[in-house]
């Protein structure tokens, strides 16, 4: 495992929501991941933005890290959820917020 694939690796293990994207939260720099952000924000869940922008390198190993070719992407509790339309879709079905509840995450919508 790279440098780079552990460091991922820890992220994605030590946090409890961690969402890769194009920015940040607060300042989100494409609309997909914007549009999770926006998820996530609705339904009071805390998550960590990791914007991949800040390294070519991480651009590229987080998508070798879960085989997916698009960001965002995200994880609860170590488990790759998907991108932005299957967090949407997850969301629409209630199926994100059963999702996250079974994770134990907390929900304040």
């Amino acid at each position: 495992m790279t440098d780079m694939n552990s460091w991922i690796d820890n992220e994605v293990k030590s946090n409890d929501v961690v969402l890769f994207m194009k920015g940040t939260p607060d300042m989100p720099m494409c609309g997909f991941s914007g549009r999770t952000t926006q998820i996530l924000q609705q339904l009071g869940v805390p998550f960590k933005g990791v914007n991949v922008l800040d390294s070519n390198e991480l651009r590229q190993a987080i998508k070798d890290y879960t085989n997916w070719p698009t960001i965002p992407q995200l994880y609860v509790k170590g488990e790759f959820v998907g991108g932005c339309d299957i967090v949407r879709e997850m969301f629409q079905t209630g199926e994100l917020q059963d999702l996250l509840k079974s994770k134990s995450v907390s929900v304040s919508a």
